[in-house]
């Protein structure tokens, strides 16, 4: 167990502090080749890695200077591992502090009526405006794009690169661009200012975050769609005497056929309108308990002499009985449950666009590699703390015990007593500060004040994105029962009339001279489908569906000065007109032109 926790903890560490920076920097570089995205990379991350040597050298000189301290190995080995789990442990508690109040509030608002679909609403006012912004910076992006293209010819040293650029670029885009290459001119024929490789290299940055945050977008809002109907069928569905769930819209996709024999309409109804609220609310009860323990525990685990710590009050009773069992799952369930509310809060976080963990695969590679760091950087100080709620840590128990292999591996944490008598035990307690912040909403309050719209039932600017967002759902709900009604007209039309089709464009090829025969084909069509429109509905439907006659141009020669004469079947058309050369025409009556139309 020593030798495997000393492979995870280590590797961890160099992931975390060496070789996932490096690999950021990498993912985000607009390079054209490998060496040029590692020289970026080394570039953005000395001022990085100088920080920590930085600091590590503040510690390497503090037990430098103690004259009770001599330096070797392990001890160096111990600054190490005491810097990065102090600074892990800072970010655990602000974590730990937020999702031990948000996740039991957000199951118990999800029983609310009303409530996640009043969120989405405000999510679908918030999305529309990202998504306007992707889409307006994605065209700025194209258009420099568009310009270099035209400027860089086929044969340019830098053509390679703007290819390159052109791949990334979405499919529309690079059909209306294309190639340059219909001139043949030679790129050095012409003194034309030409952009340089460092320009090419941002503009290829540019392109690869604009248009990933424009799929983003694009596919959040449809996800978004999804659940807003969805959410209005439940509500809609809540007051259903039938106890069926009706939807509005059915899945694109096809169900799995044994999940829709077992998860009927019936028992979705059950579930979604009875039985899903009171489960919430059960399971926000049981999660608030235990956020409970963890905050007395964190506020007392320094205590041994009577313990307090409910964690190590379990755990002791069963070492009594050596009830191993117990043991494991009392510590599973723990960690677990502290898992849960560090990680869950790893996804939460938005930096603006900077990083920021969105679903259905549309996060990109550097919001990817940040939360790996995240999560490579909170591990090993919440193993610690979770040794030093159960009193496993002998640091923190002051026990002669056997160490735990984890404990081992950490060294004596004696050569920093500042880190181990002080901020180990002491730092935790502001769990409590934290927990208080989040469940009066202070952090949220002080975003919305600075101007960025959080969700608060309390706020005009809620309220007025709330009514934003319903209309958008409602107007995309609109548009999509449009479509769904024209594909179900023409599914009709074509299962009632696609037979006659073939027959009327055969009738039609017969025509030898169209511009003799299409005016009298025209009035008797017309007359036809007038006089037998209440007499035989089915035929006028055939004859208005399979009539396909194009307008006609208007041509001076073909009329005389009394259009009455050559074409007496149009005269019910139009009123008596008299052609004057030139092309203008006079009322042969002096009431207004279109009183006989």
């Amino acid at each position: 167990m020593p030798i495997f926790w000393r492979v995870v903890y280590w590797t961890s560490q160099f992931l975390t502090w060496i070789l996932l920076p490096f690999m950021q920097s990498y993912a985000r570089s607009g390079g054209f080749s490998i060496t040029g995205k590692i020289k970026t990379a080394l570039i953005e991350n000395a001022i990085y890695y100088g920080t920590y040597l930085l600091i590590f050298g503040a510690f390497l000189i503090y037990v430098a200077v103690n004259p009770h301290l001599h330096l070797e190995w392990n001890q160096l080995q111990t600054i190490g591992i005491a810097a990065a789990n102090t600074w892990g442990l800072f970010l655990l508690v602000l974590l730990l502090g937020y999702g031990l109040v948000e996740i039991p509030r957000s199951y118990w608002n999800g029983a609310k009526r009303g409530y996640l679909l009043m969120k989405t609403y405000f999510k679908a006012a918030k999305l529309m405006t990202e998504k306007a912004d992707a889409e307006e910076t994605l065209e700025d992006v194209m258009e420099e794009v568009r310009k270099v293209n035209e400027s860089i010819k086929y044969n340019h040293p830098l053509r390679k690169c703007v290819d390159t650029i052109l791949k990334k670029c979405p499919t529309e885009y690079q059909e209306k661009m294309g190639r340059n290459m219909d001139d043949y001119e030679d790129f050095d024929e012409k003194h034309n200012t030409y952009p340089s490789e460092k320009s090419l290299v941002k503009l290829h940055k540019q392109v690869i975050y604009s248009v990933q945050r424009h799929r983003r977008t694009q596919v959040q809002w449809q996800i978004l769609l999804e659940q807003a109907f969805y959410l209005e069928d439940v509500a809609k569905n809540e007051t259903s005497a039938t106890h069926q769930f009706v939807h509005t819209f059915q899945s694109p996709e096809p169900e799995n056929k044994f999940l829709q024999y077992f998860y009927n309409p019936t028992v979705e109804w059950y579930w979604e309108c009875l039985l899903r609220p009171w489960f919430y609310r059960i399971l926000a009860v049981v999660l608030s308990i235990f956020s409970v323990i963890v905050v007395w525990s964190e506020c007392t685990f320094f205590s041994t002499t009577p313990v307090l710590s409910l964690f190590a009050v379990f755990i002791q009773l069963a070492e009594k009985t050596y009830n191993y069992i117990y043991i494991e799952i009392a510590c599973f369930l723990s960690i677990f449950f502290l898992s849960i509310c560090v990680y869950s809060t790893v996804f939460r976080i938005r930096v603006f666009n900077y990083y920021y963990l969105a679903s259905h695969h549309q996060t990109d590679a550097y919001s990817l590699l940040f939360s790996g760091m995240l999560f490579c950087r909170l591990t090993p100080p919440l193993c610690l703390n979770f040794l030093g709620l159960t009193h496993m840590d002998s640091s923190i128990s002051h026990q002669n015990t056997q160490p735990t292999a984890y404990t081992s591996i950490m060294g004596s944490m004696k050569v920093l007593s500042f880190i181990a008598d002080g901020f180990y035990i002491y730092y935790p307690m502001l769990v409590v500060i934290l927990c208080i912040a989040t469940y009066f909403s202070l952090g949220t309050r002080c975003l919305n004040l600075l101007g960025f719209q959080q969700f608060m039932g309390d706020n005009d600017m809620t309220s007025d994105l709330v009514d934003e967002g319903k209309e958008l759902i409602r107007r995309e709900k609109r548009k999509r029962q449009r479509q769904e009604e024209g594909e179900n007209r023409r599914r009709e039309w074509k299962e009632r009339y696609g037979h006659n089709r073939e027959d009327s464009t055969r009738n039609r090829n017969v025509h030898v001279d169209p511009k003799e025969s299409n005016l009298s084909d025209i009035s008797t069509n017309r007359s036809a489908s007038k006089y037998t429109r209440a007499n035989n509905r089915t035929e006028r439907d055939r004859i208005e569906l399979l009539q396909d006659v194009e307008p006609l141009d208007f041509n001076a020669e073909t009329f005389t000065d009394d259009p009455l004469e050559s074409e007496p079947g149009r005269s019910f058309l139009y009123p008596p007109f008299r052609y004057q050369p030139g092309g203008r025409y006079l009322s042969m009556s002096h009431s207004r032109i279109f009183d006989d139309v």
